[in-house]
């Protein structure tokens, strides 16, 4: 079953990428007590994930925050070190990466896509939410191969 609009995030175990190395953090706890722009892009330093989606969020990381964003993170089925070297090579801190390195936390929203014929596995599926207190408060799913929904500029709108 999908995640919607109203629910609350499952609890999955995630890995945040921090300066000193992958800290295991648990979904319930990281989203609890305040408002978290989440965008989800199916592989680091993918074409479409790396010049446009977390660019974008990048760019607009003081707006959100001024729009009462407490937190901006993203996630990626990808391991907690290529997820950090990621967020480096974008030469930005404003982002939290969270690794979903089994895909357990895609898995338990239902957000998952089949990437086997490009060689990638099961990933997740481009999207954003905007997670108030562990509950999601609005959800923005792409189709197959668009961008527009999961972009900042889109969540600006809904703030």
């Amino acid at each position: 079953m999908t995640i919607s609009k109203g629910d609350t995030l499952p609890d999955a175990k995630l890995v945040k990428a921090t300066e000193a190395g992958p800290e295991q953090v648990q979904a319930k706890d990281f989203f609890s007590g305040r408002k978290v722009a989440l965008f989800a892009v199916p592989g680091a330093f993918t074409p479409t994930c790396s010049a446009k989606h977390l660019p974008g969020y990048i760019e607009k990381a003081d707006e959100l925050r001024a729009k009462g964003v407490d937190e901006i993170a993203c996630t990626s089925v990808n391991d907690p070190f290529v997820m950090d070297a990621w967020q480096k090579s974008a030469g930005s801190p404003d982002i939290t990466m969270l690794a979903d390195g089994n895909g357990d936390f895609a898995q338990a929203l239902g957000l998952t896509m089949d990437g086997s014929g490009f060689g990638l596995g099961e990933r997740s599926q481009r999207y954003s939410m905007i997670v108030d207190d562990g509950k999601v408060v609005e959800l923005n799913v792409e189709a197959p191969g668009d961008f527009s929904v999961s972009s900042a500029e889109h969540m600006l709108g809904q703030l």
